[in-house]
């Protein structure tokens, strides 16, 4: 099986490989298109495809800590006394002037 070395220029994903003599290095190809193994830069031998968990903590911290908190409010849901109030003129105003909504019992 010849070896190829990813080159394109979509280049979006790192991926981590091992050569015996020299280590890692680390090569970008798009997403699924990563070899099971390329030559090493140092010597030209076959480095292998080594398997890591992906490196999201790269990533923007605003968007990061916006996952975290979505991901938290599924299991520990934010718990509020009223619904909150939105900005201009009152919503009562509407109410004691609908004669049907004055029928509705009270909390």
């Amino acid at each position: 099986m010849p070896l190829r070395r990813c080159t394109r220029r979509s280049d979006i994903a790192v991926y981590l490989y091992r050569c015996p003599d020299h280590g890692p290095t680390e090569t970008r190809c798009a997403m699924g298109a990563a070899p099971a193994a390329v030559e090493c830069p140092a010597c030209g031998s076959t480095a292998a495809r080594v398997f890591t968990a992906p490196r999201l903590s790269f990533g923007s911290p605003v968007r990061r800590a916006l996952i975290e908190r979505t991901e938290r409010t599924r299991d520990q849901p934010d718990v509020v006394s009223a619904p909150p109030r939105r900005p201009g003129p009152a919503r009562r105003a509407d109410v004691l002037s609908n004669p049907a909504l004055s029928r509705l019992p009270r909390p």
